[in-house]
């Protein structure tokens, strides 16, 4: 049985989504999912929290998550984006959520959502953003060198 903070995840992730084919509002994002069988079940402060945090910064994580990609950010799969959109957001502004939980969620939804091998490039991406976003909680004994943290903006 999932989780009330899962279903927040797997909701927010579905927003994003449509977010990037439809360019929809938040709101009218958030009004089509709260009718979708489940949502009741989902803790509803997480899902808008992530919904609305990741479409309002979106630009500022794209620029976050770019540096870190073997391509472009616009040929990366919508599930693949959305993912590391949420992701991203929530490392930055969500501390409460250690990293490796925020790290282990995004993995669980590429493996449920996104193609084959995509959770394994949505780990590795996302450890080297944790490093930068979260040093002091994701450099672990025997890492080369010490990321430089982010300027908080």
């Amino acid at each position: 049985m999932k989780s009330p903070r899962r279903r927040a995840r797997e909701f927010a992730l579905q927003g994003l989504y449509q977010w990037q084919l439809s360019g929809n509002t938040a709101a009218a994002i958030e009004a089509h999912l709260s009718g979708v069988t489940g949502f009741e079940k989902t803790d509803r402060a997480l899902f808008d929290l992530l919904l609305n945090g990741a479409i309002a910064e979106a630009a500022e994580l794209q620029a976050l998550i770019a540096p870190h990609l073997d391509r472009p950010y616009a040929e990366l799969s919508p599930v693949e984006r959305a993912i590391l959109l949420l992701a991203t957001f929530e490392l930055k502004r969500h501390l409460d959520v250690p990293y490796k939980a925020v790290l282990n969620e995004a993995i669980e939804l590429a493996k449920s959502y996104g193609g084959t091998d995509g959770h394994k490039y949505v780990n590795g991406v996302l450890d080297k953003l944790a490093a930068l976003i979260r040093p002091a909680e994701a450099v672990r004994p025997g890492r080369a060198g010490k990321p430089k943290p982010l300027e908080e903006t």
